[in-house]
């Protein structure tokens, strides 16, 4: 009886011959386009506050980010969000509604575990490490900036 398990070097190209192939041009373009319309977005809401709501640049600011916070949290929650992010690629989670979707997902996905050991423990599982390296980096550099205008 003849061996019917295929080489390693059969298989691998069968693998490579059936696996899609990215598409870098189109995704790039789709994140570039998703990216700048979210940012868009912001600002038309930024002029909103400072012209409409006649907030200064600060509060009005403060203002924006919380209200796109809370419209890429309410997107994610509706299922929205997911639909966005598989088209847009890095272009949905850049902007600020990227860092509600990666709190409100995993708060969601755990909801059945209950509340302090499925959302509480997992709130932070895919924001976290972005957090914790994002104000390290920051304070490495903040401590840096200072001793060399110190030297300097």
């Amino acid at each position: 009886m003849p061996d019917m398990q295929p080489d390693k070097n059969e298989y691998k190209q069968y693998v490579e011959k059936m696996s899609p192939k990215p598409t870098y041009l189109k995704n790039s373009i789709m994140a570039f386009l998703v990216g700048g319309l979210i940012c868009c977005i912001g600002q038309g809401i930024n002029d909103f506050y400072m012209k409409i709501i006649n907030l200064d640049k600060l509060a009005a600011s403060s203002a924006t980010s919380m209200t796109l916070i809370f419209l890429g949290a309410l997107l994610t929650g509706l299922g929205v969000y997911d639909l966005i992010g598989k088209r847009a690629g890095a272009g949905s989670i850049i902007p600020i509604t990227g860092f509600a979707n990666s709190i409100v997902s995993p708060a969601m996905e755990f909801k059945k575990e209950g509340y302090v050991t499925g959302v509480g423990a997992n709130l932070f599982k895919i924001a976290g490490p972005v957090l914790v390296y994002g104000i390290s980096s920051s304070i490495i550099c903040g401590l840096l900036y200072y001793f060399i205008k110190l030297i300097f």
